[in-house]
């Protein structure tokens, strides 16, 4: 049965050509923007997901730049202690060659206190960016280093290294003046013989290894979680795009194929629109 007031088939087609018109735009969006998943609409548990992935990825990428200041410092520091390990290595060779018979003390002295000038050097120039972790009195030290989700709960994860103290090396250093020794003994700081001297000297070298070590250390542990930042940071954004990234190959297939969907629904809908008029060509003959 054709009717002239409802047109059944025009109201299909129009239904058919809305469907793949909607269609159509999405997979446009999909392909102008490069994302299936866009908004909670689209899948609200992946985008909830990856919303939360994304935050943490941009969090892990500043702390690595965060890291990369710590680096900086450490790396300095540690230059700066291993100078003044050379230099204490130096110093102490002086000191030895002072134990023989008939050497000058006062041109020994010389070298020595040359030496403790330059350790004094080394000190002020180790800082970067203005933080010192060589000269004041050795504390820890503690750098945000990751972030946590453990059983749904946030959390920050540190580091935390010590600072060293190289002016008390060099403080200790410059207590041996091998022309005014301590015969006395009543100043511990001081040392009472050559042999003491000596012992105190090698005593400072040895905490001058012992905070190049440590730094190096510390520097290395940054690094290796510098590394693993970067790492996480890909698995992080991969994961992302596995759940929100439009497949490229699908959605260009699938733009020609509603595209030629719609034109035959615009087809399909044009004759149905014509069939009204076929029925009004028969009264009118």
């Amino acid at each position: 049965m054709s009717s002239i007031l409802t047109n059944h088939s025009a109201m299909v087609a129009l239904s058919t050509l809305n469907m793949v018109n909607k269609n159509l735009t999405d997979t446009q969006n999909r392909v102008s923007s490069g994302l299936q998943i866009t908004s909670g609409k689209d899948n609200a548990a992946y985008y909830a997901i990856s919303e939360t992935m994304k935050g943490d990825s941009g969090m892990f990428e500043s702390i690595h730049d965060g890291l990369t200041a710590t680096k900086n410092s450490i790396s300095t520091a540690r230059l700066g202690a291993e100078t003044v390990a050379d230099l204490a290595k130096d110093f102490t060779d002086r000191v030895a060659f002072a134990q023989g018979s008939g050497v000058n003390l006062a041109d020994v002295q010389s070298e020595l206190d040359s030496l403790i000038t330059q350790i004094g050097t080394a000190i002020s120039q180790s800082t970067f960016n203005g933080e010192d972790l060589v000269s004041g009195a050795a504390a820890p030290v503690t750098v945000v280093s990751g972030i946590s989700r453990t059983g749904g709960t946030f959390a920050a994860t540190t580091i935390t290294f010590q600072s060293v103290d190289l002016s008390a090396i060099q403080t200790a250093l410059a207590n041996i003046d091998l022309e005014n020794l301590d015969t006395g003994g009543t100043n511990t700081a001081v040392p009472d013989t050559l042999t003491e001297a000596l012992t105190m000297a090698e005593a400072q070298l040895s905490n001058a290894i012992d905070a190049a070590t440590s730094l190096g250390v510390t520097e290395k542990t940054i690094e290796g979680q510098m590394t693993f930042l970067d790492m996480l940071t890909d698995t992080l954004d991969s994961g992302v795009s596995a759940m929100v990234d439009a497949n490229m190959e699908e959605e260009a297939a699938r733009l020609q194929a509603l595209q030629v969907q719609q034109q035959l629904a615009t087809q399909s809908l044009s004759m149905a629109n014509q069939a009204p008029q076929n029925i009004m060509s028969l009264f009118r003959q």
